[in-house]
């Protein structure tokens, strides 16, 4: 049970290409918006669809195929943990951020 803990996976397409950024260590991220669709129906029966979406971060190995392979509107499936960040705006005003860090990517359909 303990590999449930904190895990997260997730199906959907990306909102735009994936940003890349790369630190003075050679190291590399990939920052991206990933829509999931859910659909419910409301009191009368008409079905009603929403798009959620959510902030990936992928970092290591990944990055290269991310690079490579992973553009706006491709579909991709993640698994990953959840993970909160917090900042100040330059008004002084405390933001939250809420990240999936990404372990594993599968690139969906053609």
């Amino acid at each position: 049970m303990n590999t449930l803990r904190n895990s997260v996976q997730l199906i959907g397409r990306l909102g735009q290409d994936p940003e890349i950024i790369s630190f003075e260590d050679g190291n590399k991220m990939a920052k991206f918006s990933l829509a999931t669709d859910d659909s419910y129906k409301d009191k009368e029966g008409n079905k009603v669809e929403r798009a959620q979406w959510h902030n990936i971060i992928v970092r290591g190995g990944l990055v290269k195929v991310v690079e490579e392979y992973v553009v706006k509107g491709k579909e991709i499936a993640i698994e990953g943990k959840l993970t909160n960040r917090s900042y100040d705006t330059q008004e002084g005003e405390k933001r939250y951020v809420t990240e999936i860090l990404v372990n594993e990517l599968l690139m969906l359909g053609k």
